[in-house]
């Protein structure tokens, strides 16, 4: 409902819907945890050794046993399984590996009956290249229904040829994301446009920047480009009336081309929210852009603070000799060894927070499909795990958990490609449930397991960590509750550095609602660690609340001093 219907609404009396809440949408954010699931490794209720929907809904009761209350599902659509269900071939059907749209209504219906939401993944940018919309645009005849929803051209640059070439000497050309174009040799031409790998044909949402050099280019408002937003619109729509929440936008700033500065992307991802919160204004969006201080004015109402995009997340968490690790750090944050850094990290989220707080939220997930979850390498230790989640689930915005995580589910290294997934596999294999070859995931061989799984001999399992009261599920749920039910440690609650980020360790940031005040310590090296703080608690109680190790506070009235054991993580209430 627009600002006009609204004001309207209320001159005449009538009852006015549930509101986004002060533009940053549906006002159940202001409490939502989120849980991602990788639908191919969830949960496999016929025995085939893949997931499906009807094994996800097998496991609602557990779900939100957890604390979370949204569930956000990776692509479940038809798809040619070149890059894990990101290659969508019919955006309207599930795809059969995990049942059918039937099924996807019904795991909504059971989701909603226990009082948590349903949010899609929406690959936007680009679709399988066995798409009929695609297959019909790469025909000699350029004026049928779907002809103009890829970019199509004879003629491309010599350094987009030079990059075909560079691409096609690498061990594995389909799954590069090098270079723009791609050489078809199809009756429509030589050469379409690309989105990420060369089985994702980008679809046509114009170009901002129009190049006199390249006639193929079309503006935004050309006839193709609407044309496909139009599409965007009708699969939202279609979902929507099934029962979905929302969707998170794969690559949500890639639609439009020749738009370095987004500006053209922002000014879609504006309209586009417009008719969404005017059509579904209980719904959410949620970007993959990684630069919140340009998303969440686009129109989401959530952005991720990830690998890519605005620097600093790599810096906490990924060290050398681990996929995605950060080369201009010898040691990340999370390191026993104590000699990571804060500075990138804290001077880019502190900018992003303050830009955007009013008007929308920041993620920091505790990993994603994409890449590697906390335990991975030397951060093995139940004690090392929950200082890393103690951090995540004590930040501001939404919160974002990556099933397994929650029972610290390894990152396993060294597995096969599967479906694209290159060194992705490793964060992709199957939930472990229970002891057993197979971890209860399936009843099928082991041979048959989408991937291999490690329990340690079943201690990394659900059934382990459900009888184990200091167990890492157990300190997840723990750790939501207090989040829940406290507004200062909450989606909403102010956050603010107290720390220096020159002396990073310990982290220190305080986090407050009205009279309510928390200050978080965190230490994840492996020594005693000190810090001196502007002194803001003179004369007051401090008291700790929940710990992993032993940490002190002390007010004085010059400064106040922290101290923590080695890898340790205090959250203090300050009266």
């Amino acid at each position: 409902m627009n600002i006009k219907k609204i004001a309207l609404a209320i001159m005449l009396g009538l009852t006015v819907p549930a509101l986004s809440w002060a533009g940053k949408g549906p006002e159940w954010l202001k409490k939502a945890v989120f849980y991602q699931i990788y639908p191919s490794t969830y949960m496999d209720s016929n025995g085939d050794g893949m997931g499906d929907l009807n094994g996800i809904t097998s496991r609602l009761d557990y779900i939100k046993s957890i604390g979370v209350n949204v569930i956000w599902l990776n692509p479940i659509y038809v798809s040619g399984w070149t890059d894990g269900g990101y290659d969508i071939i019919d955006y309207y059907k599930v795809d059969p590996r995990f049942g059918t749209n039937t099924d996807l209504v019904n795991l909504v219906n059971e989701a909603h009956k226990r009082g948590f939401k349903v949010v899609l993944d929406l690959v936007a940018g680009h679709t399988s290249n066995r798409c009929p919309w695609f297959l019909q645009s790469a025909e000699a005849d350029a004026n049928q229904h779907y002809s103009n929803y890829y970019v199509w051209t004879n003629t491309i640059s010599q350094q987009d040829k030079d990059e075909i070439v560079k691409r096609h000497q690498e061990a594995h050309p389909e799954a590069s994301f090098t270079g723009r174009y791609v050489e078809a040799n199809a009756p429509r031409a030589k050469y379409y446009l690309k989105n990420f790998f060369e089985s994702q044909p980008a679809l046509n949402y114009g170009f901002y920047n129009i190049d006199p050099n390249s006639p193929w280019e079309e503006p935004m408002d050309a006839a193709g480009p609407m044309r496909t937003r139009e599409e965007l619109k009708n699969i939202m729509a279609f979902w929507i009336s099934k029962g979905a929440d929302g969707f998170r936008v794969d690559m949500a700033h890639s639609l439009v081309k020749n738009d370095p500065q987004k500006i053209g992307v922002t000014k879609l991802w504006k309209e586009m929210r417009d008719w969404y919160d005017t059509n579904y204004p209980e719904h959410v969006l949620i970007a993959e852009w990684s630069n919140p201080a340009i998303a969440l004015p686009a129109g989401f109402s959530i952005d991720f603070f990830i690998h890519f995009g605005i620097k600093g997340y790599p810096s906490l968490f990924f060290a050398k000799n681990t996929p995605h690790h950060q080369d201009d750090y010898d040691q990340c944050y999370f390191n026993l060894d104590g000699k990571g850094q804060l500075k990138q990290f804290m001077d880019n989220y502190i900018d992003a927070y303050n830009k955007t707080k009013d008007i929308g939220y920041i993620s920091l997930p505790t990993s994603n499909h994409d890449f590697q979850r906390p335990n991975v390498g030397t951060r093995n230790t139940l004690q090392q795990l929950e200082v890393a989640m103690t951090f995540f689930l004590t930040q501001p915005g939404c919160p974002f958990i990556y099933y397994g995580d929650e029972i610290a589910m390894k990152y396993i290294p060294n597995l096969p490609n599967k479906e694209g997934s290159m060194d992705r596999s490793g964060t992709r294999t199957p939930m472990q449930w229970s002891s057993g070859a197979t971890a209860g995931f399936s009843t099928c061989t082991p041979d048959k397991l989408y991937l291999p799984v490690d329990t340690e001999n079943g201690k990394i399992t659900v059934e382990s960590e459900e009888k184990d009261p200091k167990s890492m599920l157990n300190f997840v749920r723990d750790m939501l509750k207090l989040r829940l039910a406290t507004n200062a440690l909450g989606n909403e609650g102010e956050w603010k550095m107290l720390s220096d980020v020159n002396k990073p360790y310990p982290l220190v940031y305080q986090r407050t609602d009205g009279n309510e005040t928390y200050v978080v310590a965190i230490n994840p090296s492996g020594k005693k660690v000190q810090a001196a703080i502007d002194s803001e608690n003179a004369g007051k109680n401090v008291k700790v609340i929940r710990s992993v190790g032993k940490g002190t506070y002390r007010s004085g009235s010059k400064s106040d001093q922290i101290s923590l054991d080695a890898v340790s993580a205090v959250i203090f209430k300050v009266k």
